[in-house]
């Protein structure tokens, strides 16, 4: 209620109130929820790119900064697990990636990240069902392939998903 914002005076309650609505303050919180689809990726890539926990020997490859989302989805980067520790080096913001001078590096493809208009489809062709799991945990929207291949979709439709979708990443890492 306005007669318990601590620090106010008597005038700015009442000034809040007009133009506020009774007992109401103004909100500084986010009222929109963030669906541009390369914003989602990127927020994805750099939880990614961040977590040194459980994704230590993953990095994002093959990114294309100048992606356009299109409906069917265009490809905005993969992450893949490095199998040689050599081959890994520190960006200058900290951030593990491939080496140029690796070489034929011993990788495996994790994911694929597409970008649509209103959101991220991340396509899991490494632990299906691990991924389907830990999808479904974190209540993200999750769709196993119809056909015999082995690949989980999960959909990432606003901002404050991209850190939920983490976990998905960490139970795929140690499927």
């Amino acid at each position: 209620m306005a007669a318990s914002e601590p620090g106010r005076t008597h005038r700015q309650r009442r000034e809040n109130t007009k133009r506020f609505g009774y007992g109401c303050l103004p909100s500084t919180m986010v009222k929109d929820r963030l669906d541009d689809g390369t914003r989602i990726a990127q927020l994805v890539a750099s939880e990614v790119t961040g977590d040194r926990d459980h994704l230590v020997d993953h990095v994002v490859t093959d990114a294309e900064p100048d992606v356009e989302p299109t409906t069917d989805g265009a490809q905005a980067y993969r992450v893949v697990r490095v199998g040689n520790d050599d081959a890994l080096v520190t960006d200058d913001r900290g951030r593990p990636t491939l080496d140029d001078e690796a070489g034929d590096a011993a990788t495996t493809e994790m994911a694929t990240v597409y970008v649509h208009p209103d959101r991220a489809r991340i396509e899991f062709g490494r632990g299906p069902g691990a991924a389907a799991k830990a999808a479904e945990a974190s209540k993200l929207r999750v769709q196993r392939a119809a056909d015999e291949s082995p690949q989980t979709t999960v959909f990432v439709e606003d901002g404050a998903e991209a850190k939920r979708v983490l976990t998905v990443f960490a139970a795929v890492a140690t499927a």
